[in-house]
């Protein structure tokens, strides 16, 4: 694949390393000193795909401006979840290719999956409370982690312990606490407890480095090339197909 690079921060840089081994070609870099480049850019034949990991600001102009072009976009920015919303629905009204993930990691992806299996079993057992906790770097800029957001959301979805009106990401910490610490440089550690005044249920994911997170990203472009529409990683990975 040819591939754009949005965002070339610890992430852009840890999926070009990877790209480069499985045979990939990264054809143009661009972060904030030189992004207005991009935008000047109008055509995109020579290119398969662009891999968004860039800033909540810069998010939904970025993937727009790619779908505006038909070009297949796969963005990790996490932070501007109704954005993302907005540009789903775009996707699959135009029939174009955008991939979102708050989390590329396929262990994070199948820890999303045991998590709604296990609010389904949860959700009747009214002596059980569920709460969140994620540890990230120093760097990271948002606070809760898109990753806990969509842990929360997968609670609140398959639990239906919180009604059946909608919720906004903003309103996902007023139901479930989600802890939110920011120390030294770990790359990502993520539990969801179910407590009772008796025991505890715990499910836990540790990050050990980026690589998992880059190869998750380059899996989804490459589904992203031969797919249209608001894909996921459930998709990829055969979730929703149950």
């Amino acid at each position: 694949m040819n591939i754009i690079l949005l965002g070339y921060g610890r992430m852009g840089k840890a999926i070009e390393r990877l790209a480069y081994e499985r045979g990939h070609c990264i054809v143009d870099r661009y972060d904030e000193e030189n992004r207005n480049l991009f935008f000047n850019t109008k055509d995109f034949q020579k290119v398969d795909v662009c891999i968004e990991f860039s800033v909540p600001e810069a998010a939904q102009t970025n993937c727009s401006y790619c779908l505006d072009h038909n070009l297949p976009v796969v963005s990790g920015t996490t932070g501007w979840l109704e954005g993302v919303k907005a540009l789903q629905l775009r996707a699959e009204r135009e029939n174009k290719s955008f991939f979102y993930a708050s989390n590329f990691s396929l262990g994070v992806n199948i820890l999303f999956e045991m998590n709604r299996r296990l609010a389904a079993i949860m959700g009747p057992q009214s002596e059980y409370e569920p709460s969140i906790r994620e540890i990230h770097h120093i760097h990271k800029l948002d606070a809760p982690s898109g990753t806990a957001l969509s842990l929360a959301e997968g609670i609140i979805e398959t639990s239906h312990r919180f009604g059946d009106k909608p919720l906004s990401p903003s309103e996902y910490g007023e139901k479930i606490p989600i802890d939110s610490l920011r120390e030294g440089e770990v790359p990502g550690i993520h539990e969801v407890t179910w407590h009772s005044s008796v025991d505890k249920i715990s499910l836990y994911h540790e990050a050990f480095g980026r690589q998992g997170f880059a190869l998750g990203a380059l899996l989804a472009a490459e589904f992203a090339v031969t797919h249209r529409g608001a894909l996921s990683m459930e998709q990829m990975l055969g979730f929703d197909e149950k």
